[in-house]
């Protein structure tokens, strides 16, 4: 193994001789569907290291991902597919032909402006045919409903402000108030929907992302819940024990 190539050079080679023959059988038998639980991990370990503002670990943790990377594009380039510079050429030009106020002619956008910008390229070059394509069926609900937002929001469809999705989520809660009123379960769960998806816009409006919002309120909630459970085990009691008052007092205690 030569030690004195540039990193990423280096890294592919790793990955090729694990996966040649008198490699790693482990490496050796892996496919693009395999490798997928994965590459989501890391992607996850990714966004932990981000969120916990820990450089160290999103420097190991960017490297693992990019492992990742470059294992499927060594997959791929023994299948005769494509390689991991098919892959960089792609992406490059992508960026180049969607910031033509950067590499064009110049031009001062606002971020939001840039989003827009990039959405009605995509749609005006054909790439997609839809505005709304593009966003993976197995993505968590939430983001799918942040992205949804965006993308129609990029071609002009959308709330003029934040107080006007505020009215929409008014009349949603009202639409679910009737239906648990009413007893329609199968309608009860569409307007349920129906806030979700709007509060995912409210949050889009605010340049908040409710998926890292709402992982924030679950830490929040499980820091506050284990102090729960902390006090009802030094009770040497039960939850079934104590009343709703007893553990609210413990939970608000959590709170100070």
């Amino acid at each position: 193994m030569n030690d004195n190539k540039e990193p990423f050079d280096r890294l592919r080679d790793i990955i090729a001789v694990l996966r040649a023959p008198g490699g790693c059988s482990w490496d050796r038998k892996q496919t693009h569907k395999s490798l997928l639980p994965y590459l989501i991990e890391e992607s996850y370990e990714v966004v932990e290291a981000v969120e916990n503002e820990d450089y160290e670990e999103l420097r190991e943790e960017l490297g693992d991902l990019l492992c990742q990377i470059v294992f499927h594009c060594r997959i791929a380039e023994e299948a005769g597919k494509f390689n991991i510079n098919d892959s960089i050429e792609d992406i490059s030009r992508k960026l180049i032909n969607r910031h033509p106020h950067v590499f064009g002619e110049k031009k001062e956008l606002k971020p939001l402006e840039v989003r827009d910008q990039w959405e009605k390229i995509k749609i005006e070059s054909g790439e997609k045919e839809s505005v709304i394509s593009g966003i993976p069926r197995s993505a968590p609900a939430l983001i799918k409903a942040f992205r949804f937002g965006e993308k129609a929001g990029g071609v002009g469809f959308d709330w003029r402000d934040p107080a006007e999705v505020m009215l929409k989520v008014k009349e949603e809660i009202g639409e679910i108030e009737a239906e648990i009123a009413s007893g329609d379960r199968a309608h009860l769960e569409e307007e349920i929907g129906d806030l979700l998806f709007v509060t995912a816009s409210l949050a889009r409006k605010m340049e908040i992302n409710p998926e890292q919002a709402l992982n924030k309120t679950l830490a929040k909630f499980t820091r506050r819940f284990e102090h729960i459970e902390l006090k009802v085990k030094e009770s040497g009691r039960k939850f079934g024990d104590f009343t709703l008052d007893e553990l609210e007092s413990f939970w608000q205690e959590a709170k100070d």
